[in-house]
């Protein structure tokens, strides 16, 4: 039975009950000497069947950037971003150093992000081309997201930015479990005067695109301030174009010369550029981090919201000679070369942040194995929302891990990416603590095996030393063991 109705039907009989155990209790109270406990009997007897059919209080706020590496951010060790209020996050609730999502592009890692799902299980294994979209690929019917459970169990719901899960008519926001939907359906968008979606009708807003959402996500926070609710923020910054940004956010990286990764084969004054521009876009970003965090502050609504900061995927700016994530080109000399389809730690590894005042233990560091897909399951975990009946995800529940209590460890990150927009490419992705193994099916002498504790930058391929090959068979063995059990396609002659 849907909780609104519940809520509704039990208050009704509480109401029409309520004259005749007045009328019982009067009596009683004539007879003794109870009257006051009597009352509060009375009193507390209808709240006992209203109260537990509401939800519970505590709000959750989740934003999501595009294209968003750690290196981009102060928390995470770099100094040349200035990032205060992401740091400041990370200062007041948890940071997960070993954050990782199933695919290093955006669709699937959304997909996977708000189902529990694995790409192939989704069937979203590639950014959602427009061809794609108008043919009708999106986000399944069939799959709950953790913003629907939610609503269905009364909280008010909204998605403010990017949706890129499809654009027909099943696949809107508002039939995904969104009560409100302000931002753009597809993939892209201009970082100025951006094409929005209001109410059901697309138009040039005026202004930068953050600052825009942000001004919707603080109205939907005051308006929804007395009852639960969980807002979704998806940025599309810091995603290239990565300008123009306002001057306020330019103009603290003017001056900045920043470090570079070692790329010697690169154009290093376009490279100093790109990553300036790159800096000022999550800036704007965290400018606006500040401005959410206030507001709850100033309506004192911060004890009971979760806030959780991560990005759809990592990102590359000269690292391995590449640019962008995981259908990145390489760059020699300042002319992009082809694409290097790759699940490097810098394409597939993101930020994960979390405050959750009065639960999580400020400044705490969790250096353990975390996946996006344990998203659907934690949140509802950390809300005490039950999964959905004969719904099987395939997410851990990390609420214990995050609140200091006993949890089963993670051994290892799976990933899946299928690359089919300009370029072709079916990778399949284990990574232990230690190692990591892609495979590269359908093609020849491309796999990769590294060393993470010796090698975390990945520039050498054991994958075809004979002296590693006890590592790469057991690495392969619990790769093909997962494969099976989520029954990936690429097992079979789909491709």
């Amino acid at each position: 039975m849907d909780p609104k109705f519940r809520f509704s039907f039990f208050f009704q009989l509480a109401v029409f009950s309520f004259p005749r155990l007045t009328n019982e209790f009067r009596v009683l109270s004539v007879k003794s000497s109870l009257r006051p406990r009597a009352w509060c009997l009375l009193v507390s007897g209808i709240f006992s069947i209203i109260i537990p059919l509401q939800a519970s209080k505590t709000n959750i706020i989740a934003i999501v950037t595009d294209d968003q590496a750690t290196w981009s951010l102060g928390a995470y060790g770099n100094s040349d971003p200035m990032t205060p209020h992401m740091d400041r996050l990370a200062r007041e609730g948890i940071l997960f150093s070993r954050a990782f999502v199933c695919s290093p592009v955006c669709s699937p890692s959304r997909a996977t992000y708000l189902t529990g799902k694995y790409p192939t299980q989704i069937g979203i294994t590639d950014w959602i081309a427009p061809s794609e979209a108008a043919a009708g690929l999106g986000l399944p019917e069939h799959l709950p997201t953790w913003p629907e459970v939610l609503q269905k169990h009364g909280y008010s719901t909204g998605l403010i930015g990017k949706w890129h899960l499809g654009d027909q008519p099943p696949f809107h926001p508002k039939r995904r479990g969104f009560d409100h939907f302000f931002g753009f359906l597809g993939g892209g968008n201009t970082p100025m005067h951006p094409m929005l979606e209001r109410q059901g009708v697309t138009r040039r807003f005026e202004g930068y695109g953050a600052d825009l959402l942000t001004d919707d996500a603080l109205a939907f926070i005051e308006e929804h301030q007395r009852r639960p609710f969980a807002l979704l923020l998806h940025f599309r910054e810091p995603h290239a174009p990565y300008a123009p940004v306002p001057d306020s956010d330019a103009a603290v990286f003017e001056s900045l010369d920043p470090s570079l990764p070692e790329a010697s084969a690169m154009n290093t004054s376009q490279l100093k550029k790109w990553t300036r521009e790159y800096h000022a876009s999550v800036r704007s970003v965290d400018r606006n981090l500040g401005r959410i965090l206030l507001h709850l502050d100033q309506l004192n609504l911060a004890s009971e919201t979760i806030v959780l900061f991560t990005s759809d995927h990592g990102y590359m700016i000269g690292h391995h000679g590449l640019r962008h994530k995981g259908n990145a080109h390489w760059y020699a000399g300042g002319v992009r070369g082809p694409k290097r389809p790759n699940m490097f730690e810098y394409s597939i590894r993101v930020p994960w942040i979390m405050r959750w005042p009065g639960v999580i233990q400020p400044g705490k560091r969790i250096d353990e194995l975390v996946s996006q897909v344990d998203m659907f399951a934690s949140v509802l975990g950390m809300l005490q929302i039950p999964m959905p009946d004969g719904y099987e995800q395939e997410g851990h529940d990390l609420s214990g891990l995050v609140m200091g209590e006993s949890h089963v460890a993670r051994r290892f990150i799976f990933g899946q990416y299928d690359l089919h927009n300009n370029g072709l490419a079916y990778m399949r992705m284990i990574r232990t603590k230690k190692w990591k193994l892609v495979r590269h099916f359908k093609t020849h002498f491309m796999d990769e095996l590294y060393n993470l504790e010796e090698d975390p930058d990945e520039t050498r391929n054991l994958y075809r030393q004979s002296r590693f090959a006890t590592v790469r068979a057991s690495l392969a063995d619990l790769l093909a063991l997962k494969m099976q059990q989520v029954s990936d396609p690429l097992l079979g002659d789909v491709y």
